[in-house]
């Protein structure tokens, strides 16, 4: 090791130091020119100073909330970008038409819905109407017009379901849009002034769907707003009315009344008791007239079940549920006697005696041309299917007869008294 003297290392400091002083000077006065390293160099930036230091203090570092909003901002852009992009309408009749346009549009749709499900913070409301209005853009259609056939309604329940070849994006608009309206995070006051009665109106639109797949994705989806969105409960109601009433009335055609009425079965057991008028109107306006077309055979367990559970709530609508069945019974089809005879039996087992007898006497009427029906089928479905029925049935006849004989044996007496009267 080569120990250096104190004077000789200060010696060299101090040349070294004259040196860089005189390169410094060189190249600031132009000998070194605009190109030389030096001149191309930034400015040194200044160093942060501590706190008391001499000098000018340094610049802030900006509030934690102007750097929130910014992640915020820049969070809304990046989703509604998304959205945007899966507005795009593609024509999905010609599968090789626009693949890599869809296969994108598909890769995005399915990000949204996984953004949505592991979202913590709560949507905006600008982001809230991106999604109602991507909704619109590929849910809300006019389907073609229904092709009428000479077929009845038994040989139509056999046909096969219609899959429509777009179901393979409509899927993931479906599932965002359930996501959209269970999400915690999507607050109902500010998603009413979007998803509003023009929405909810078209989206019972397409319940008349051919195919069974988005009827029963619309289902859940009905449920889901009208469980949240309490404000549109009333519209709803009325609007699922107006579509019975046109089925009924009207087109005699629609395919999503079992899923509406499967729908209103859950509403129905949550209605409060003593039940309103508006209620018992829905009854009987609505429900019991949609017993009047040939296809009630589609829908007749989910129509059952809504009338079963009005019955339950208040057992006095019994009788006005029986006076509409016998309103609408049919006379010359067996195989909706036949359903109509089912149907009663749930009925009368939740009937009381005193809704019975307002009822009975129209009530043994009809069965009794049942019994005397030609088709054998309705005499074999009373006589092995409803033996409560035909036991009821047998006694009541027997009432009868014995107080007919009763009758007449009080007026044979009355005439031989009179008799012996004039004598």
């Amino acid at each position: 090791m080569v120990l250096v003297p104190p004077d000789l290392a200060a010696m060299w400091k101090q040349f070294i130091g004259k040196l860089s002083w005189k390169v410094m000077k060189s190249s600031s006065g132009g000998g070194g020119g605009a190109g030389s390293p030096l001149a191309k160099m930034p400015p040194p930036l200044p160093l942060p100073r501590e706190n008391g230091a001499a000098g000018k203090p340094s610049a802030s570092p900006p509030p934690p909330l102007a750097g929130a909003g910014a992640e915020v901002r820049s969070r809304e852009e990046a989703f509604i970008q998304k959205v945007n992009i899966c507005c795009a309408v593609y024509d999905f009749s010609d599968r090789g038409k626009d693949s890599p346009e869809k296969e994108r549009k598909r890769q995005m749709l399915m990000s949204l819905v996984d953004c949505i499900g592991a979202a913590e913070e709560p949507l905006t409301e600008t982001m809230i109407a991106a999604c109602v209005r991507m909704f619109a853009a590929n849910l809300f259609r006019v389907f073609p017009p229904k092709v009428r056939s000479g077929t009845t309604a038994s040989e139509t329940e056999e046909d096969e379901p219609f899959f429509d070849p777009s179901w393979y994006h409509l899927q993931v608009v479906y599932e965002f849009l359930l996501r959209f309206v269970t999400s915690p995070l999507v607050d109902a006051k500010v998603a009413r002034k979007y998803v509003d009665s023009s929405f909810v109106s078209k989206l019972l639109d397409l319940f008349d769907s051919d195919d069974p797949r988005e009827r029963d994705c619309l289902k859940t989806i009905l449920h889901r707003i009208y469980g949240k969105f309490m404000g549109n409960r009333p519209f709803i109601r009325k609007a699922v009315s107006n579509i019975f009433y046109r089925f009924v009335f009207e087109t005699d055609h629609h395919n999503g009344i079992a899923e509406l009425l499967e729908v209103f079965g859950s509403v129905i057991s949550g209605f409060a008791k003593p039940l309103k008028e508006e209620h018992k109107l829905f009854l009987w306006k609505a429900l019991i007239p949609l017993h009047k077309p040939k296809s009630v055979g589609v829908y007749l367990p989910q129509l059952t079940y809504c009338i079963t559970q009005f019955i339950e709530k208040e057992p006095k609508l019994a009788g006005t549920v029986i006076r509409g069945l016998l309103k609408y019974w049919p006379v010359t089809n067996s195989q909706k006697e036949m359903m109509f005879l089912g149907e009663l039996e749930e009925v009368l087992e939740l009937t009381d005696m005193a809704e019975f007898q307002k009822c009975m006497v129209p009530l043994f009427r009809r069965i009794a041309s049942c019994l005397n029906s030609s088709h054998f089928q309705v005499i074999f479905f009373l006589k092995s299917s409803n033996p409560w029925l035909m036991c009821s049935l047998e006694l009541c006849l027997l009432c009868v007869f014995c107080c007919a004989l009763l009758l007449i044996t009080i007026g044979m007496v009355t005439n031989t008294n009179r008799k012996y009267m004039l004598v």
